[in-house]
């Protein structure tokens, strides 16, 4: 049976009841689909009982507990913060790190049941949600959610929130020298500039790149058409003849040192960098670029639901997450957090966010992406 026929199979059991959401995840992961691919399908089948998922929002989790187990991203937090917490609350925290999403999600089917925090990127939090792996948030215990700013409430990947609170957010568009290039560049054309030639960069990431060359001609950074992704191949290699390297986060050393004036970077990390050198701003293109979310979920079997509710509380007051995101560069969703914040990460205009996508799993358009990439390095 070829593996498109067992994906079928698994499917037409999922439909009919006879096979789980977690098995269906578990096993389409080893047929070699993807997360969101997974989540994508899922989504398509009847949805869970809402009812019975707003009656658990809604319950009386009593008096706070005294541990807490944390499962975060690596360098992601303020290093004061689960200190501080730890001291006013009288909670135990533990606090565990992991690289991918992909690594968060194995441990949570593996049957890990201590943690009550998790981070996921938005694109995982409708796997979480079908598998039954992340409860509803209890909004009752979240007085502060009040901070959230607009842009972040009611997102398309968790409607009205229900399972999430937002963590941390971030564009990818480019960083400028103010000394170095004239006016305020607005667009990906820069990069096809041949009077900038070996004095700019774009990230190392296929996604990124191509990304950035599909919202150029319009079309979605997400993009599975072939005709598109040609192009945007070709628009590729043109602006490589441009560059000095492919360079992600290490690139800031030569921004500020000013051997590299236009860079495809992060807004956070340009914000780091600007802290160090003023003449370094940040433009989000008007074709468009990437946008993401992190969140805190809460994991089905968290021990510590009301200890974990306590800490999402805790991270939306303004001077923790002003601390949060002085420490990683990153934007804080708490639009209460920016007065107190060093070198804030504005929020997006209205017409700014017209102009954002959040990436999306390419499933089994993957390999296409990655040989595209492959060849557009080679060039």
């Amino acid at each position: 049976m070829s593996t498109h026929e067992e994906l079928e199979q698994l499917t037409r059991g999922l439909e009919r009841g006879t096979v789980s959401r977690r098995e269906f995840v578990r096993r389409a992961g080893a047929l070699g689909l993807s997360l969101s691919a997974a989540g994508s399908l899922l989504l398509a089948c009847k949805p869970k009982d809402r009812g019975a998922a707003s009656g658990e929002a809604m319950a009386d989790l009593g008096p706070i507990e005294k541990e807490l187990n944390i499962y975060n991203w690596s360098d992601y937090i303020d290093p004061a913060t689960v200190p501080n917490f730890e001291k006013e609350f009288g909670v135990k925290v533990t606090y565990d790190m992991y690289e991918s999403n992909e690594e968060m999600v194995a441990k949570l089917q593996a049957g890990a049941t201590g943690y009550d925090l998790v981070v996921p990127s938005g694109y995982i939090v409708p796997v979480l949600v079908t598998t039954g792996l992340i409860a509803p948030v209890n909004r009752r215990y979240i007085p502060n959610w009040k901070n959230v700013a607009p842009i972040f409430v009611n997102p398309v990947l968790d409607p009205d929130n229900a399972h999430t609170v937002p963590w941390q957010w971030g564009t990818t568009g480019y960083a400028y020298r103010k000394d170095k290039i004239p006016g305020t560049p607005d667009s990906w054309a820069i990069f096809f500039d041949a009077k900038y030639k070996r004095k700019m960069t774009q990230m190392d990431d296929g996604r990124e790149v191509l990304g950035a060359m599909l919202r150029y001609r319009g079309h979605s950074l997400n993009s599975i058409d072939p005709a598109e992704l040609k192009q945007a191949k070709q628009d590729a290699i043109a602006g490589k003849k441009n560059l000095k390297a492919y360079i992600s986060a290490p690139v800031k050393g030569q921004l500020i040192a000013g051997d590299v004036w236009v860079a495809q970077l992060w807004n956070g990390d340009t914000e780091q960098a600007r802290a160090e050198q003023a003449n370094i701003a940040y433009c989000l293109p008007k074709e468009g670029c990437t946008i993401w979310t992190d969140s805190l979920c809460i994991p089905k079997s968290a021990p510590h639901k009301r200890a974990a509710h306590e800490f999402m509380n805790y991270i939306l007051r303004p001077d923790v997450g002003a601390a949060i995101s002085n420490k990683t560069g990153y934007g804080s969703p708490n639009q209460a957090a920016l007065a107190l914040m060093k070198n804030p990460v504005q929020f997006p205009t209205a017409d700014e966010m017209k102009r954002l996508e959040y990436q999306v799993d390419l499933g089994e358009h993957t390999a296409e992406w990655d040989r595209l990439w492959t060849e557009i390095k080679s060039a």
